[in-house]
C-alpha cells in the first residue's frame, strides 16, 4: 500500500511556476523569474500546508512546438532535489516524469536519491510523453512508448524496493547483481500515473497508486474514476488508489484586474464551496493554480488560500 494522504479528506497541491512555462498556463512575469523566486514560492506553499509541489519533464522542445510550449522546462530531478533542501513538510511530485526517455536503473538512481535527500517525501508521477522529436533525439521508442512505460514501471518497482541488489527480468530490460545505494527513505515510493487516454487510464488502474488526469473537466471525472475502479477490480488490485483533478484557475478575493472568464474568484467561503464539489465526485486531491502578476502576488495567494480556503475544504 502506498497511499500518500489520509482517506476521506480533500488535499490540495500545486504545480510550481517558473520551472515550466507553456503559454497555456505561464504568467508573463515568470519569463524573468529567478531561482530565488522559485524558492520563495515553494517555501510559501510549504508554510501554507500544501500537500505537494509538482514539477514537469521535457528534455528538448522542437521548433514546431516552441511557440505554445516554450523551451523553458527545468530538469525535474534537479528541481526536486533543490526543493528537498529548502522545504520541510510538503510532498514533492514529478508531474509527470517521462520515464520512457531513460533506462529504469537511471531513473531509479535519480529518484531514490531524491527520496533519500527529502526524507521520504517523493511522489513519482509518470507519463508516456507526446513529443516525437524528443524521443528520437534520445534514441527512445516513440511509437512503442506505452509498452516501454508499462515495463519501466514494473522494473522501477523492483529497482526502488528495499534491496541493495534489485533484480528484474523483462522483454526490454533486465538487471541483477548491480547494487544501488542509497535506497529510498520510503519502503514503497507512491506512483501516480498521469494522462486521460484509455491507455493511461488502464495504466493507472493496473499499475498506479494514484491517477493524475490531464485536464478533464468536472463532468468527465466520475466516468473516468468509475472506469479506473472497474479495471482495478478486474485486475485484482486491492490496494486503494488516490484520484486527482486539476482545478480551474483561482484568485482568492476580488482581483481588481482581468483574470480571465474561466478563473474562479471570490471570498474564501465561495471558493471552498466550489472546490468541495470535487470531493463529491470522488476526487482525493486537487491541483490548484493561481492567477498572479508577480511573485509577491502569487505568494500572497498561496498564503491566503492555505489560511482561509484550505481549512474549509473538508467541512
Amino acid at each position: 500500500m502506498a497511499r500518500v494522504f489520509a482517506e476521506g479528506r480533500l488535499v490540495y497541491g500545486m504545480q510550481l511556476p517558473i520551472q515550466s512555462q507553456s503559454t497555456i498556463y505561464a504568467e508573463p512575469w515568470e519569463a524573468a523569474a529567478t531561482a530565488a523566486d522559485l524558492a520563495e514560492v515553494a517555501r510559501a506553499a510549504d508554510r501554507a500546508g500544501f500537500g505537494y509541489l509538482a514539477t514537469c519533464d521535457h528534455v528538448a522542445i522542437p521548433r514546431r512546438l516552441a511557440g505554445p510550449m516554450s523551451t523553458v522546462w527545468y530538469d525535474p530531478v534537479a528541481t526536486l532535489a533543490f526543493l528537498a533542501g529548502i522545504t520541510e513538510r510538503v510532498r514533492l511530485l514529478s508531474h509527470v516524469a517521462i520515464l520512457g526517455l531513460r533506462h529504469p536503473l537511471l531513473s531509479a538512481k535519480q529518484y531514490a536519491t531524491v527520496d533519500h535527500l527529502c526524507g521520504g517525501r517523493l511522489i513519482l508521477g509518470v507519463g508516456a510523453g507526446h513529443v516525437q522529436e524528443e524521443f528520437e533525439a534520445l534514441g527512445a521508442d516513440f511509437a512503442g512508448r506505452g509498452a516501454v512505460l508499462d515495463e519501466t514501471l514494473d522494473a522501477l518497482r523492483a529497482a526502488l524496493g528495499p534491496e541493495e541488489y534489485p533484480e528484474f527480468e523483462g522483454e526490454l530490460f533486465s538487471f541483477k547483481d548491480l547494487g544501488q545505494l542509497p535506497r529510498p527513505a520510503q519502503t514503497r515510493i507512491p506512483v501516480w500515473v498521469g494522462g486521460s487516454s484509455p491507455a493511461a487510464v488502464r495504466r493507472a488502474a493496473v499499475r498506479g497508486d494514484g491517477w493524475l488526469p490531464q485536464g478533464d473537466p468536472r463532468d468527465k471525472l466520475p466516468a473516468q474514476i468509475a472506469r479506473i475502479k472497474e479495471l482495478r477490480a478486474a485486475a485484482g488490485v486491492g490496494d486503494p488508489i488516490e484520484f486527482g483533478a486539476i482545478t480551474e484557475a483561482l484568485y482568492v478575493g476580488e482581483p481588481g484586474w482581468d483574470t480571465g472568464r474561466r478563473t474562479l474568484t471570490g471570498k474564501a467561503e465561495a471558493l471552498a464551496e466550489s472546490l468541495r464539489a470535487y470531493k463529491a465526485l470522488g476526487v482525493d486531491q486537487i491541483q490548484v493554480r493561481f492567477r498572479s502578476r508577480d511573485r509577491a502576488e502569487l505568494s500572497d495567494q498561496i498564503t491566503v488560500f492555505g489560511a482561509e480556503v484550505g481549512p474549509l475544504l473538508n467541512d
